[in-house]
């Protein structure tokens, strides 16, 4: 009886080896298979996250083009950008904006000024001192400094927005805001003020692109509070005469009446004319030019 017990637990454990090892054999092959079968699977997995990844990059940039456009942040200076090459055109979507101020009176427009042989940068808006100062756009605070109680700006704050353009807000007499800062449109960041080169309380604002200056009004329209239109194209050639000059020219050292004509492609007569100087007149370095 003993013997035939041995026999049967012997039979016993050598069907359970082969079982388990059919088992493994199986579950290995079964593995093998799946992850045969996966390996395509994988393949397909990251050509759609890589597509989806792409689609994801590019919607990114269309949003927020202004990290695509401009070549540095800066904290140093309204225009930091030296000679950056222009492109021909840009086009930058307005709607996401709102007015800087609920104030309507335009004081002092764009453009540039005879008397005082300079360009003026941007539009003057009357507010008080401590009316709320909003930015037009969403975007980032780039620059917040005080030039000082009688110079330039003042109390003043640049932003670089999400579409591309960058807002300069001048004579605060609070900045509510810090450098570095994410901003909404419409979101508070100064009050109105009368600090800098001011004669009366109000708002210095411009529209900048790359450094140059554009005119606000051709974007904003004060009086009904509201913008002109969707879009704004920005073309190189508005900057320049239809002899391929500035419009408006920077006096660098060295520079003189006749050599400023010939460059910019008008006569010594029309220069003159338009900036109310003469022949003999001497250019100081710095100051601007209209040439057409």
């Amino acid at each position: 009886m003993g013997d035939f017990w041995n026999i049967m637990m012997t039979n016993w454990i050598k069907y359970l080896s082969l079982s388990l090892i059919s088992l493994f054999v199986c579950a290995e092959t079964s593995a093998q298979d799946l992850l045969a079968r996966q390996a395509p699977i994988d393949v397909k997995l990251k050509a759609v996250d890589s597509l989806a990844l792409t689609k994801y990059i590019r919607a990114e940039q269309s949003l927020f083009p202004a990290d695509d456009i401009y070549p540095n942040w800066t904290n140093a200076s309204v225009n930091s950008y030296g000679n950056v090459a222009l492109p021909d055109s840009c086009v930058f979507d307005l709607t996401d904006f709102a007015m800087p101020t609920t104030n309507t009176r335009i004081t002092d427009v764009f453009g540039y000024r005879p008397r005082r042989r300079r360009l003026h940068n941007g539009l003057d808006v009357k507010v008080y001192i401590g009316d709320t100062i909003r930015s037009a756009f969403s975007g980032k605070v780039r620059i917040v400094k005080d030039q000082g109680r009688r110079r330039g700006y003042g109390k003043y704050i640049v932003i670089r927005h999400d579409n591309g353009l960058e807002t300069v807000y001048g004579h605060l007499s609070k900045q509510l805001v810090k450098e570095e800062q994410l901003v909404k449109a419409g979101e508070p960041i100064g009050l109105g003020g009368n600090t800098g080169r001011s004669t009366g309380s109000h708002l210095h604002f411009e529209t900048r692109f790359l450094g140059v200056a554009l005119d606000p009004a051709k974007m904003f329209d004060f009086e009904k509070q509201d913008i002109l239109a969707d879009t704004y194209t920005y073309r190189k050639k508005q900057t320049k005469t239809p002899s391929g000059g500035d419009i408006y020219y920077k006096v660098r050292k060295g520079d003189t009446v006749s050599r400023n004509a010939a460059r910019q492609g008008v006569t010594v007569s029309q220069l003159c004319k338009l900036n109310g100087i003469t022949t003999k007149s001497i250019l100081r370095p710095g100051q601007v030019l209209r040439c057409i």
